[in-house]
Order: C-alpha cells, then structure tokens, then sequence
C-alpha cells in the first residue's frame, strides 16, 4: 500500500509540475495548495522532484544558449554597426541642411552684389531710353503745338540727328563688346571646362543623395558649382568659380539692342551681331600653325571654342531673337566639320613631318613582310633582289593607308547606328572616304609641298609616294566592298577620287620641282666672277660653273625613280634656264666693256655646258636634243670666236644660215660691249697693235647690224 500510494505520489507531483509549467501564474496557488493538503512529507518529495525539474531545465537552457551564443555575438556586433552608421547619416543630413544653407545665403548675397553692379546699367539705360522717349514726345505733342517757331522747326530739324548720335554711341559699345568676347573667349572656355569636369567628378559622389541630377554648366542667370549643389568640400566653398558674366561685361549688347529696336531698326542689329560673330567663328576655329606641336595648343584652341558658344548660349536665353537656335546650330555645324578637318589635317601632317623622305630600308624578309603587310605593294623586280633591298616608297605611305583604312572602319561602325541599307552605307563610306582624300589628305600634300624645308630630294620621294597611293585607291576600294558586300558593279557606286587627288599633288610637286631647280642654279649663277677685261682665258672652265655642274649631275640621279617624263622634262627645263641665266649675264646693261679674252673664256663655259647636256644625265632624250638649249649660246660665241661677220650678214634671213638663231639686237649689243671706247685700254690689242683697219670692221658692222634692227621694226 506504501509503494502505491508512493507513486502515485510522484504521479501526481509530476501532473502538478506539467500544470505549474503550462498554467497561467494567476492560477498556481490552488495547485501548489493540493501539494500541502496530501500525505505528510509530500511537500518535501514534490520540493525534490521541482528541484530535479529546475535542473533539468536549466541544462536545457544552458545547451540551447551555447548553440546561439555565435548568432548573439554577431547580432550584437551588427547593431554596434548600425549605431555608427545611424549617427553618420544623421551628421551627414545636418550637414546637407547646412550646406543648402549656406548656398542660399550665398546666392542672395551674390544677387545682391550682381544687383548694386546692375544699377549703373540701369540707370544709363534710362537715360537712353529717356533721351529717346523724350524726343518721340517732342516731336509728336510739343513741337507741333508751337510749330509756327523758327528754333521749334530747328529743333525738329535737330531730332533725327541726335537719334543717329545714339545709335552711333550704342553701336561703338557694342564693338567694343565683341572685341572683349574675342579676347575673353579662351578664358570663358577654360572656366567653363574646369567647371564642368569638377561637376562631373562631384555629381558622381553627390547626386545620390541630393536625390536629382542637375545640369552641369549653364549661363541662364548666376550658376556656379554652388548653385548647382555640388560643393566638394571647403576649397569648393572658398573658391567662387568665374562664369561669362564674370568675365564680359553685357550690358553693351543688351543696351544696343534695346536703342535700335525702340528706333525700329532692330532688324539691322541683328543682321550686323550675326555676320560679327559668324566672322570671329571663323577665326576662332582657324587653328596656330605650330598648334599641333603642344598639348597646350589643343588645349587653348578647344578653349577659345568653347568660350564662344557659351557666350552665344548666354545671348541665345538672355535676348529675345537677337541670336536664334538655328542660328547657333548653323555655327556649330560650322566649328564641328572644321574641327573635324583640323584633327585629321594635323593628324596626317604628323605623319608628314615624321617622315624621312627615303626609301624604307628592309634588312631581311620578315621586314619585307612586315611592309607589305601593312601597305599593297608588289614589285617583281624588287621582289628578285637579294637583302638587304629598299622598297621605293617612303614610310609615311604604308601610314597613310593605314590611317585610311581606319577612318573607313571608324565610319562603318558610326553607320551601323543609322539603320540604313547595305547599299546606303556603302555609298556613305565612299563618300566620306572621297572627303578624306580630296580635302584633308589633298590639302596636306599641297601645304607639303610648299613648305620651305622641302628640297628637291623630298620632292622626289613625294611624287614617287603619290604614285604608289594612287595605285593603292583600288585596294581601297576593294575593302569598302569587302567590309559592306556591295558589290562594285552597282550602278549607284561611287568611285574614289584618290586617282585625281594624287595626280594633282603630283603635278604640284613636279611643278615645285622645276621652281627650286631653277632657284638653285640661280644662286650658283650669282657665284659667277668673271674678269670682263682680261686679255686671255684662263684655259679651264669656271669654277662656280663647274661645281654647278656636279650639283645637277648628282640631282638627277635622284631623278631615277621618277617618271621618265618628269625627269627628262626637269633636265630639259634646268638646261633651258642656265642658258637664258649666261645670255642674260652676258647682255646685262650694266655691263659696259667685254674683252676678247673674257668671250674666251665664257666659250669654256658653254663647253662644258653642252658636254653635260650630250653626257645623257637623263636617259630617254632623242640625238642632241638636250644639246639645243644652248644652240643661242653656241652660234653666239662662234660668230664672235670666228669673227665670221661676211657670212652672218651675206646669209641673214636664210633657213640655212650658219647663225640663224644669232638675232641681230643680240649680236649689236655684244659688239657694242667690245668697241674701243678707251685709248688706255684698248680690248682689240691682242689682235695687231697698229691695226686700226679692225676698229673700221668693227664700225661697219655696228652700222649694218643697226640696219638690220631697223628694219626688224619697221617690219614688225
């Protein structure tokens, strides 16, 4: 009966224990009662079993704490985080409201300040709208209530003067506006480009949290990297970033065209404002010639750009039609295909002016190969010599294709965009590659040539660099309609103009060719030194000549490369002007007296000029072709030499004579060069001392040679 009623005892402990532990605290005084009211010693029982039960939960406690003891650390870790943070973004929102605090503050100071420097603007404004008004009322109330008065009459007579006075005074202002916008263009511009780029490095960091973009740069009132509320930190709010305001006083142009549209003539203004800075757009885009040699020429060039159409936006929005948008469209068009044409210009004049002038040089295949890799060439005879061998050509060509090839690319991914035709795109590369040739490249070539640094040996290798480009257009073509799948046969195709842009630099620098040829004999010509007096020669050509020759031998050796033509004619026009140079030396007026001895001598000369000339310095010349360009010279010096005057007067005027080229003003003003004129000196002493039947001779033939010219007059 003990051992039943013991358990259930503990039974009933344990019901009371799973009460107590589900049972609202409110209701456990009744159950814990019940544990009191049962056998005695119970209560201790129960106080073991409750005790046993604690513990058991306490361990269960303690396992289930020691499993989330990581998670509790983390969790705790976490809002420590989020604390800090809480309290940045908390400085960080009174610091926004501060900053907008502040750029308020500063913009009604700065509106204040922009204001008191306005009132000068205003109240001159007034008076010359008051003058103005003034005159209108004169002349349409007061004036014609006492017309019937002389000085009334004078006085009206005065108005129109005194309007044009006005509009003369305003139009002087405005002229002195432009001239500032001009000198104040490139400042504009480097401000506003500082400007933009630190509002784009700052909008990234701010525009988060300021909740909106804002725009960058804008002259429609005061804006400034403030009034955009991008501040990047205390040198921003130190520093007052200029703007065209700042810079370039407006009021002028804002008078001016106020005054002329109260005068009606508003439409003047405008015509004039525009065709003003349509011309300071043109100079503003014509670039430095030594522009491309610095990074800060590109910088002050892009500058003075930029500061022009932030004025021509400030007028745009401040004035009402005096410049409009399709006014400033027309001018960027404008700066935007002359920027476009000055990069690609300097960018190929880069290439110009880093080249040598001489064939590329290739020591082994692998640099044969690397050439014609880059640029078309074949050459089978060039292709047989052994290395090392020299392609014709000079480096800048295979350059040139090269940066082609690529403005071509470069066009067909821009008018991928475009969503045009196959056909179309093709015709639009064609196109713009024909610009590229016939502007840009064509435009290089001429200014290259021209260019005083330039000689004969860089003009050589110009011609034979054309030559090979012209031949290369049709590679060209091939890869436009390789890259579009056009095919060529299309009847829409536009073929390249490269052939004709070629020939015409061609033609260009053979031109200049002729012309640095001819200057440089001239300046051997001026060496010249001769003994006009001296009695005999001195055996052996001139010195000056001689060194002349060697000059032009050595030239056209150069010229072996070139087209045969070109060469030839070189040579042919070379010997044409040293013959007319030593005709002209000979005749020249400031020469008084002439010596045998020196027509001797001089005979050496010519010599050794028709030597040269039958050498073949050229191949290709027919006979003695290259040799007549001396013939004046030659039957000149013979008749002199021979003292052949029976025969050149007895056969004058035949087609066989033996002097037929020896005109007879020529042969009387060389004789005439040798007459005895001095007792002292007498040139003809040489021949018989006591001889005075020479100087008679020498009469008679002056007396016929002056009939002859005679008559040539008349005639003529």
């Amino acid at each position: 009966m003990a051992e039943s009623g013991t358990l259930e005892s503990i039974t009933e402990h344990e019901r009371i224990l799973q009460e107590i532990e589900s049972t609202d605290t409110a209701c456990v005084g009744p159950t814990l009662r019940s544990v009191y009211d049962d056998q005695p010693n119970a209560h201790k029982r129960f106080m073991e079993k409750l005790d046993a039960r604690i513990r058991n939960h306490d361990r269960e406690i303690e396992k289930m704490c020691n499993f989330h003891h990581q998670g509790f650390v983390d969790a705790i870790t976490e809002l420590l985080k989020v604390r800090a943070d809480a309290e940045k973004l908390m400085v960080t929102a009174q610091t926004e409201e501060v900053i907008r605090c502040r750029i308020q503050q500063r913009n009604m100071t700065t509106t204040v300040e922009k204001l008191q420097l306005c009132i000068p603007v205003f109240i001159l404004h007034t008076r010359y709208y008051a003058a103005l008004k003034t005159m209108e009322q004169l002349e349409n109330i007061y004036i014609p209530r006492v017309s019937q008065y002389r000085f009334c009459q004078i006085m009206a007579e005065t108005l129109p003067k005194l309007r044009e006075e006005i509009k003369e005074i305003s139009m002087s202002d405005l002229k002195d506006f432009l001239e500032s916008i001009r000198k104040h263009s490139d400042k504009i511009g480097e401000t506003a480009m500082r400007q933009v780029s630190l509002n784009q490095i700052n909008a990234v960091q701010k525009q988060a949290s300021l909740g909106c973009a804002k725009p960058l740069y804008s002259l429609n009132g005061r804006t400034t990297l403030q009034h955009n509320g991008l501040v990047a930190g205390d040198a921003a709010e130190e520093e007052e970033v200029l703007t065209a305001q700042d810079l370039v006083d407006f009021s002028p142009v804002y008078r001016c065209l106020h005054i002329y549209t109260i005068l009606g003539d508003r439409e003047t203004f405008e015509n004039y404002y525009r065709k003003q800075r349509k011309k300071q757009a043109r100079l503003v885009l014509q670039p430095q010639s030594n522009m491309h040699e610095t990074v800060e020429g590109y910088r002050k060039y892009f500058n003075q750009i930029v500061g022009f159409f932030v004025v021509e936006d400030h007028i745009l929005h401040a004035t009402q039609g005096l410049v409009t948008r399709a006014f400033t469209d027309e001018l960027w068009n404008m700066a935007l295909s002359k920027i476009i044409a000055v990069l690609r210009t300097h960018s190929v004049s880069k290439i110009f002016e880093q080249d040598n002038y001489s064939p590329i040089p290739v020591e082994n295949e692998e640099e044969y190969k690397s050439v014609v890799s880059r640029f078309p060439f074949h050459d089978a005879e060039i292709e047989k010599q052994p290395f090392p061998k020299k392609l014709p050509m000079s480096q800048s060509v295979p350059q040139i294709y090269i940066q082609v090839k690529e403005f071509i690319y470069a066009s067909l991914k821009f008018s991928e965009s475009l969503h045009r035709s196959s056909t179309e795109i093709d015709d639009m590369l064609r196109k713009s590659a024909n610009l590229l040739l016939t502007r840009t490249l064509s435009g290089c070539l001429q200014n290259l040539i021209k260019k005083p640094h330039i000689g004969l040996t860089e003009l050589v290798q110009i011609i034979i660099n054309t030559t090979h480009l012209e031949q290369a257009c049709k590679y060209l073509e091939d890869f436009i309609t390789n890259i579009t799948n056009v095919s060529p046969e299309t009847i829409h195709t536009t073929r390249l103009y490269g052939l004709s842009t070629f020939k015409d630099a061609r033609h260009a620098a053979e031109g200049e060719i002729y012309t640095k040829l001819n200057q440089k004999i001239d300046e051997f010509i001026q060496l010249a030194d001769y003994e006009w007096g001296m009695a005999e020669s001195d055996g052996r050509a001139s010195g000056y000549l001689m060194d002349l020759i060697n000059f032009l031998r050595s030239t056209f050796q150069v010229f072996t490369h070139l087209p045969g033509k070109v060469a030839q004619t070189a040579c042919m026009s070379a010997c044409k002007h040293l013959a007319t140079s030593l005709m002209q030396m000979l005749l020249d007026t400031e020469l008084k007296q002439i010596s045998m001895g020196a027509i001797q001598q001089f005979n050496l000369d010519v010599i050794q000029c028709e030597l040269f000339a039958s050498s073949e310095p050229v191949p290709g010349f027919q006979g003695d072709t290259l040799q007549l360009a001396f013939i004046d010279l030659r039957q000149l010096l013979d008749l002199f030499m021979v003292w052949d005057w029976s025969t050149y007067l007895a056969d004058y005027g035949q087609p066989t004579s033996k002097y037929l080229r020896v005109n007879p003003s020529t042969a009387l003003a060389l004789l005439e060069k040798m007459k005895d004129t001095s007792k002292k000196n007498n040139i003809f002493s040489q021949f018989r001392k006591n001889d005075r039947d020479k100087q008679k001779l020498i009469e008679t033939v002056v007396k016929q040679l002056r009939s002859l010219v005679n008559g040539m007059s008349q005639h003529s």
